[in-house]
């Protein structure tokens, strides 16, 4: 699963540090998240979507072969 909450971020100049702390998670889930190594809940993505007020298929891509 593709994703561009790295993108998001610095849309708003964002770290993931802060972002962590807004959805309830640590900063090192993010950065796992960024680099393709965890694919997040869906709780976690509807909030992660929710804070940057975008929907979880803008910033969450399912590759044609998953």
């Amino acid at each position: 699963m593709k994703n561009r909450l790295r993108i998001a971020r610095a849309e708003v100049r964002m770290t993931q540090q802060q972002l962590a702390d807004a959805v309830g998670v640590s900063r090192q889930t993010i950065n796992a998240i960024e680099a393709g190594k965890f694919i997040p809940s869906t709780l976690l993505a509807l909030k992660i979507a929710r804070h940057f007020g975008k929907s979880v298929e803008e910033l969450f891509l399912l590759e044609e072969n998953e």
